[in-house]
């Protein structure tokens, strides 16, 4: 267990975090010449067309150091907003993160988001400044941006290129040095958190999760903690590559569970197992819910076809926790859901989704957010459509979605910014120099 690390790879959209992983499965020799290819854990089409990470993908290495063998767990996670439940989902199976910043751009606003959501679960930073061959790196003016925001010496900051290869050996150095090894008691009953999940047409659902305390053996009876059903691990294993089958994953390994399970609905991330003859007393403390920002309705072109959609979406949630559907009915679309995403992207990518993974062919509404109407009799009614507003005699006030939007640009744009966002009604509610030419400028904007 003192030699297993488990690190995510968490950055702003486009900085090279899967090209750098693609450098470090190569260095480690997880991967032959003959499976490499670029952006290798991205393998969802969709990703692969639109060269962007939207899933986090969990891969196992091995590497050895001055004569000792290490086990290395990388997550790599996506850089967009609209996937940063993703993100925080991969940060909770891990103890270390290596910050990449892109040597040309500097520090971005994902940068500084998912640097925050790593702080709070008390992970070991590691920065790296990526890119470093591109003629346009400026790595002295980048070093300081990343001393200003973690705080952390100037000779800690890493400088590789995910694309040459230049510093992935000092990278791995740093990870078997700096992140911690994972704590836990292997002596004590098991408890495992499930950080992710996918449906597979013949093995039923196939769970992702991280051994916290205990250690979980093929053929265990385990039962899930949230649903309280019991099922029998069929077959446990690592993530490689491909699957590779275990008999036994210890104590701070991450693994994965088949165990036929047949309904979506009987695996939730955030869930803790534990087996039936030594339950643990307490589940793990989970993921906290998802908030969705922008809701939209889906409806199938074929009415027949809603049972289906109901499959498919359930299937779908599985893959992506961050979805939350409802069903609702419309006078012109027949019945249908309302479902929350949590941006315009995320709703885009479950549309194409279910058109490719299950052949639905569905027609969605314009996206729109819900607000909250206060009735002269102090009831609270949540309006999703303009047509369920009540009638204006009886509404005392009505409330809207507001957000707290932190902008950061160059000195000479505050201008332009600041006049789009009042014309969006928006507040000024902060402005302050972080350095002589970059400003952080905070506004409230309603979400519409």
């Amino acid at each position: 267990m003192k030699n297993i690390r488990n690190f995510c790879i968490i950055a702003h959209i486009d900085h090279g975090k899967s090209t750098l992983a693609d450098r470090l499965l190569e260095y480690t020799n997880t991967i032959t010449q003959r499976e490499s290819q670029a952006q290798l854990l991205d393998d969802m089409d969709l990703e692969r067309e639109r060269g962007i990470t939207i899933k986090s993908h969990a891969i196992q290495m091995d590497y050895e150091l001055n004569g000792e063998k290490y086990i290395l767990n990388l997550i790599d996670t996506p850089g967009h907003v609209d996937f940063s439940y993703e993100v925080s989902r991969s940060i909770a199976a891990c103890e270390g993160a290596l910050l990449i910043v892109d040597a040309a751009q500097g520090i971005q606003a994902q940068t500084i988001s998912n640097l925050y959501l790593a702080l709070e679960n008390d992970l070991e930073i590691i920065p790296v400044l990526n890119k470093m061959d591109l003629p346009g790196a400026m790595p002295e003016e980048v070093k300081d941006q990343i001393v200003e925001l973690i705080g952390c010496k100037r000779e800690d900051i890493l400088a590789a290129s995910g694309k040459t290869g230049m510093g992935v050996h000092d990278i791995l150095e740093a990870i078997v040095a700096r992140v911690p090894a994972p704590v836990g008691d292997p002596e004590a009953p098991l408890q495992a958190l499930i950080f992710d999940s996918v449906y597979n047409s013949f093995r039923g659902i196939v769970a992702y999760f991280k051994v916290v305390n205990g250690e979980i053996r093929k053929g265990d009876r385990v039962k899930f903690f949230a649903t309280e059903k019991q099922y029998i691990a069929e077959e446990v294993g690592t993530l490689k590559l491909k699957q590779l089958p275990k008999d036994v994953i210890k104590t701070g390994d991450v693994g994965y569970i088949i165990s036929g399970i047949k309904e979506s609905r009987e695996v939730k991330v955030g869930d803790t197992i534990t087996t039936i003859n030594r339950p643990c007393e307490s589940g793990i403390q989970g993921f906290e819910e998802v908030k969705p920002m922008v809701f939209a309705g889906i409806y199938p072109v074929d009415t027949e076809d809603y049972e289906e959609l109901r499959e498919s979406m359930a299937k779908l949630q599985l893959n992506d926790a961050s979805l939350v559907f409802e069903p609702e009915s419309s006078a012109a679309l027949g019945f249908g859901f309302r479902c929350g995403f949590l941006g315009m992207l995320h709703m885009e990518i479950i549309q194409e989704r279910l058109e490719r993974e299950f052949d639905m062919t569905v027609i969605t509404t314009v996206p729109n957010v819900s607000y909250i109407a206060h009735s002269t009799r102090d009831e609270e009614i949540i309006v999703n459509n303009p047509s369920d507003l009540p009638d204006p005699s009886k509404i005392d006030f009505v409330e809207e979605p507001y957000i707290k939007a932190t902008i950061i640009t160059k000195s000479e744009f505050v201008g332009p910014v600041m006049s789009l966002c009042i014309q969006k009604r928006g507040f000024v509610k902060n402005q302050s120099y972080l350095t002589s030419d970059r400003v952080e400028l905070v506004f409230e904007l309603p979400l519409t």
